[in-house]
């Protein structure tokens, strides 16, 4: 756990707000290309400066977290599994392009938005989102790209800082001009500038597909400037102070890099403070592309798991720090550690760095977020809806026994993500199948050592019929029969004694060597049956 960044951010944040315009709402802004999944990498880019204007808002101070979905950006490619047709739309703005197919959504932008707005609601994330069709196209920028175009010398000079040497003799080089106007006829941005006048602000283009026209810029809001100067002149249009940004925007000749001096010299703001995130993976899985379209997104991950938790990953590593989402077995010993942090937490000894990043998952300044009544273990709950298949009156009778749930509901939201991670994530190799009778040969096959320590488990099942009385029961069979009492410390014989004992328990019950945690399993095929199928 590592301390508290995020007031130490805040604490920057506040104190850079203070010197550039006091008194004024604190600006902190994220952004987002709805170009395909917005995957659980890119949720860094809004959990960051969500967390740090949130822990603002805590201190009551007035912070607008601003979200700008970058939707008039161009269609570049068309992900795998997507009708290659769609190619024809490559070069228009996302929210010109028609969505999948079979998707209800008017717009390819809007159809990959949507499950994120959803995801971010269910995290408790507020924001003030920006579309920016809607703000090129209203003319909201109009001055701005009136601005750029004056100064298109000054920001080619900036850029050209940054291009790489050329040797010999370089070609002429060609008029720069920073905005690139969609095309009338076709939609697409296959157009070039041809011509400008500062005076009258008429431009020329022509477009690839053949069509050419002259435009007055004061006027034409089909169009939208380059990537590396619309960046910065949204930074000084909002009055941004803080804001993340990916690894990839910080290598030479960057977005990031350039903006800087052209936020400086042509818009007369600041570049905004704030950290290099680090990349998110998933366990198994390499460095995530949203290009690919096949990436776990934030709606995924709230399927397997409670939005608490999810928030915690994001709140407990510095944005400098990558980290994993867990989508297989990891979940387990993810959840583990989330329960062991709530119970220090409730017992008041986590320590500080720990105690804030546990309250900044479960709460946010406008209240708390959903949680579990009874946080049975997940691990627990998997197991159970594995082996019942997801029976709600056999799942309720096993939490009725491992924690006196009264109703199904007590255990979730929990219990439902668990089932969804059976459903989808479970490999069908690694799902339990109970034995439906005794395995009548190898209980014939059992020597005098094997029929006892049967018969010391199944005669304490009534007596240690719980989770932690079972784990007991089960490691303490092989000690009894080696001659220690229940509570000893094993010697590396009893260990030996015990794996062997489990192994016997699992090829009795499941019919394989392995399977679920044995006090789990033990719970969930109930004592009658666990009698029957040990032969007693």
């Amino acid at each position: 756990m590592d301390s508290d960044w995020v007031a130490r951010f805040a604490d920057d944040v506040i104190a850079e707000a203070e010197r550039r315009a006091p008194g004024k709402p604190i600006v902190c802004a994220s952004g987002l290309s709805p170009s395909g999944p917005i995957h659980l990498g890119n949720l860094r880019e809004v959990m960051t400066p969500h967390l740090v204007a949130d822990e603002i808002r805590r201190r009551g101070l007035d912070c607008v977290h601003l979200l700008s979905w970058d939707d008039y950006d161009r269609f570049r490619k068309v992900p795998a599994g997507v009708d290659p047709s769609w190619a024809e739309h490559i070069g228009k703005p996302l929210t010109s392009v028609p969505a999948p197919p079979g998707s209800s959504h008017e717009s390819w932008a809007e159809h990959f938005k949507a499950p994120m707005t959803a995801a971010l609601a269910e995290l408790g994330v507020t924001y003030r989102g920006i579309g920016q069709t809607e703000q090129y196209t209203s003319g909201a920028y109009r001055e701005q790209i009136l601005l750029a175009m004056r100064e298109r010398e000054r920001i080619d000079a900036v850029l050209a800082r940054y291009r790489t040497k050329q040797t010999g003799d370089a070609p002429q080089p060609k008029p720069y001009f920073p905005y690139r106007p969609y095309c009338e006829l076709c939609e697409r941005d296959s157009t070039t500038v041809t011509a400008y006048d500062d005076d009258t602000t008429e431009l020329a283009y022509t477009c690839a597909c053949g069509f050419g026209e002259t435009v007055r810029l004061a006027e034409h809001d089909r169009g939208k400037l380059v990537w590396k100067v619309d960046w910065p002149m949204r930074w000084a249009y909002e009055g941004v102070v803080f804001e993340p940004s990916g690894v990839d925007h910080h290598s030479p000749g960057s977005a990031w890099v350039v903006g800087e001096p052209i936020v400086r010299e042509v818009f007369g703001g600041e570049q905004p403070i704030g950290p290099m995130y680090a990349f998110v993976g998933i366990t198994g899985m390499a460095k995530m592309s949203s290009s690919k379209g096949d990436v776990p997104t934030p709606a995924d991950a709230l399927e397997i798991m409670e939005a608490p938790v999810l928030r915690w990953l994001y709140a407990r590593r510095k944005p400098s720090q990558s980290f994993k989402v867990a989508f297989d077995q990891e979940i387990h010993r993810l959840y583990d550690e989330w329960d062991a942090l709530g119970r220090k937490v409730a017992g008041d000894t986590a320590q500080p760095a720990e105690l804030a990043a546990y309250e900044r998952a479960t709460r946010t300044a406008e209240g708390p977020l959903t949680g579990t009544e009874r946080a049975v273990p997940y691990r627990a709950l998997a197991s159970i809806v594995d082996i019942t298949t997801g029976d709600g009156e056999q799942i309720l009778r096993i939490l009725g026994d491992l924690d006196a749930v009264a109703s199904l509901d007590e255990a979730r939201p929990r219990l439902d993500r668990a089932q969804r991670w059976v459903d989808t994530q479970l490999p069908a190799d690694q799902r339990t199948h109970v034995r439906e009778a005794p395995d009548d040969e190898l209980l014939g096959s059992l020597g005098e050592d094997d029929r006892e320590a049967l018969r010391l488990l199944a005669d304490g099942l009534d007596e240690h019929w719980s989770l932690d009385g079972l784990t007991t029961l089960v490691y303490g069979v092989p000690k009894l029969r080696a001659g220690l009492a229940a509570d000893a410390k094993p010697t590396p014989e009893v260990k030996t004694a015990q794996r062997a004992f489990f192994t016997l328990l699992y090829r009795l019950l499941v019919g394989g060597e392995t399977g679920p945690r044995l006090p789990t399993l033990l719970l969930t095929v109930g004592a009658d049956r666990v009698r029957k199928l040990v032969g007693r």
